[in-house]
């Protein structure tokens, strides 16, 4: 079992632990998984993904390495006139292998020319890593290193994001300024031939992503190892007075659900990477008919148009199903139409007559209150549409619930850093 530089911070606080990604990690803390959900959509919430892996790809090849093995087309993925991935900026995608299944998702950042980092789940990379040694064609133009464990990441999530990390970071107005959605500024060493660096009061040097894995408006933050328990407290002091609250991977789970975003091994894994909520991560071509480069795993995607399909879900209550081999999906009649991937509540959501609102929705009805909706994943052998009511059956319950298009409306991740200040 590994830990993070703030596992003794988390138990010191009375965290409730559990092992994820062979990582000893927080579910949640005294406040409870409801609260910190709820302060991530209201105010601010604090994550340790220090277990998530990162791998450097540098050299002449590396961008042709990319290219042929990460689904996303960085020659053209930036925004709706498709730019190129240039240095500053990061796109989703995943790795697949020659069946087009899942090996891992992941964010890959372009650093500076020929130098990319690749943010990749908790115990990934030395699987990626030696995935793409495998498919290197010239290995030795290039150095593709692991640096699992060598570096401490901090998310903070929420509309008062910025105006805490404001308070942290050395020159805020420098940092801010033009960091759009899936934008980074900075490095997490000083090299000369790299962005500039961004520096923290302290005289830490990180890295600032405007990413997130909760759908809503907040940062990812890079820093070395020995820096991680320092900018975690300077986090919770600035963020003091703005409520902020520590969050374990309980709510980070029912954020992503409620926002539409998939967990790696198990929302995406070993069947083909297609007839998903995420047709973005591939290169289509306009009319969706073929992509804009060949890939490891492409052909294989276009061959598999009657894969099943992965549709999101929202339900009528907070009730929940387990998410396991004995829970199934089945229609008003009791025919199986397939299996529940993700089975989890957003606590900041609610029905009222036939629309979901959020907590966050400007135009919700007076008086509404956030119940919460169990959400997720269906993995199911036809495609549903919106509308569709379904039924997730395990062996205690049987929960009415209704396939959707997205479930937690008016997210904040793609509002403007200005707006949020």
């Amino acid at each position: 079992m590994k830990t993070t530089q703030l596992h003794d911070w988390h138990t010191g606080q009375g965290a409730n632990m559990a092992v994820f990604g062979d990582y000893h990690m927080p579910m949640w803390y005294a406040a409870g998984a409801k609260a910190e959900h709820l302060a991530v959509l209201t105010t601010a919430g604090l994550f340790d993904t220090s277990h998530m892996a990162v791998v450097l790809v540098q050299g002449p090849g590396a961008c042709d390495l990319l290219q042929a093995t990460f689904t996303s087309n960085l020659a053209g993925c930036i925004g709706p006139a498709k730019a190129p991935l240039s240095p500053g900026r990061c796109v989703y995608g995943a790795f697949l292998d020659d069946r087009g299944h899942v090996i891992d998702d992941a964010i890959v950042f372009q650093v500076a020319a020929n130098h990319y980092m690749i943010v990749v789940n908790a115990g990934m990379g030395a699987g990626v890593t030696a995935h793409l040694n495998g498919q290197a064609d010239n290995p030795e133009t290039m150095r593709i290193t692991d640096l699992t464990d060598a570096l401490g990441k901090i998310d903070i999530q929420g509309p008062a994001a910025a105006k805490i990390l404001s308070q942290v970071l050395a020159e805020p107005e420098t940092v801010f300024q033009k960091l759009s959605y899936f934008a980074f500024k900075g490095y997490f060493e000083t090299t000369a031939d790299l962005n500039q660096p961004v520096h923290l009061q302290t005289g830490t040097t990180a890295l600032v992503s405007r990413t997130g894995y909760t759908g809503e408006f907040g940062f990812e933050l890079f820093v070395t190892t020995d820096q991680a328990v320092t900018l975690w407290h300077e986090l919770l002091a600035a963020g003091d007075s703005f409520g902020i609250v520590p969050c374990g991977l309980a709510a980070r789970d029912s954020l992503r659900a409620g926002a539409g975003l998939p967990l790696s091994h198990q929302d995406i894994g070993p069947w083909p990477f297609r007839n998903n909520p995420w047709p973005f991560a591939l290169p289509w071509d306009t009319g969706q008919t073929a992509f804009t480069k060949t890939f490891l795993g492409s052909q294989a995607l276009l061959a598999a148009g009657d894969a099943d399909y992965t549709r999101p879900f929202a339900g009528f209550d907070l009730r929940k199903v387990a998410n396991s081999a004995e829970t199934e999906v089945v229609d008003d009649v009791g025919r199986t139409l397939g299996t529940v991937l993700t089975c989890a509540t957003d606590m900041g959501i609610g029905r009222h007559q036939d629309r979901i609102y959020s907590l966050a929705s400007p135009d919700k009805p007076e008086g509404f209150r956030a119940k919460g909706l169990c959400c997720g994943f269906v993995k199911v052998s036809s495609d549903l549409p919106a509308g569709t009511l379904i039924y997730l059956q395990d062996k205690r319950r049987k929960l009415k619930a209704m396939i959707v298009d997205d479930i937690r409306p008016d997210r904040t991740a793609r509002r403007p850093l200005k707006d949020m200040l």
